[in-house]
């Protein structure tokens, strides 16, 4: 299931930043730091990026296809966010939001795929705790263009947020961290999650404090420490799910002791 879904999120999210690129080649034309992407750049054409396109969502629907019909219906309805999220940057100084709302379609279509439905008690504390770090790491990812997208018209949570950014980014690792608590409640978890949030905490408070959003160079590389808390509530919840399968089974032959 891990291999599974390892493959349909490098598939999905590659499509969607595939499509990203057809929907803004003429704005990434105009950026210093997007302009050399290859179809900006004009190195490959909108039927050749097309034709790639559709070999991914062909690839994602052959993964898609392997988990149940709940899940294959769950799935296929985050298409639509899919295609419509590159847009939202025009219309609104929202688009990290709707970036949040399809990059963590998988908080939901995780669940489903192993217990066959979405329990809500976890699914959605624990899409919400996504929805939010993914405003965290694009509104810092955000502030390397600023100014360019400033210049051509398009609209980022960098520019609602301006010089309040760290007080909004704070609130987003409460709302993240306490919802990450939430569905760990929900679900049982044990120590080591709850460990991990704590050190992902300290993570969250470090990145924000040290952030210089002036600094494309330090905004990129605060960006890419997010990975470090992913790998990092990944062994969280590995950990807890052995400490928790443990105390399961000591229980049991504790009882089984008992009885006899």
């Amino acid at each position: 299931m891990l291999s599974l879904f390892g493959t349909g999120a490098i598939l999905m999210r590659g499509a969607g930043c595939t499509i990203n690129d057809m929907w803004d080649r003429e704005y990434d034309k105009k950026v210093t730091r997007t302009a050399n992407r290859p179809v900006a750049a004009g190195h490959i054409s909108a039927f050749q990026s097309l034709v790639f396109l559709g070999g991914q969502l062909t690839l994602a629907l052959g993964v898609l296809l392997c988990l149940n019909y709940y899940s294959i219906a769950l799935g296929a309805a985050s298409l639509l966010l899919v295609i419509t999220y590159p847009l939202m940057k025009r219309i609104t100084y929202w688009p990290q939001l709707a970036l949040g709302l399809t990059f963590n379609w998988g908080a939901l279509l995780g669940w489903s795929a192993v217990k066959g439905s979405c329990d809500p008690s976890v699914c959605l504390p624990l899409y919400l705790a996504g929805v939010m770090w993914t405003l965290i790491y694009d509104t810092i990812y955000a502030h390397q263009d600023k100014r360019d997208d400033a210049l051509i018209g398009l609209k980022s949570t960098a520019l609602l947020f301006k010089e309040n950014t760290r007080q909004w980014l704070g609130g987003f690792s409460v709302a993240m961290l306490g919802a990450l608590s939430l569905a760990g409640v929900s679900c049982a978890q044990t120590p080591p999650y709850y460990a991990a949030l704590l050190v992902i905490g300290a993570h969250l408070a470090h990145q924000i404090h040290t952030l210089d959003i002036h600094n494309p160079a330090d905004c990129w590389d605060k960006f890419t420490s997010n990975r470090t808390i992913g790998i990092i509530l990944f062994l969280g919840i590995v950990l807890g799910n052995l400490w928790k399968e443990k105390k399961t089974d000591e229980t049991k032959e504790s009882k089984d002791r008992i009885k006899n």
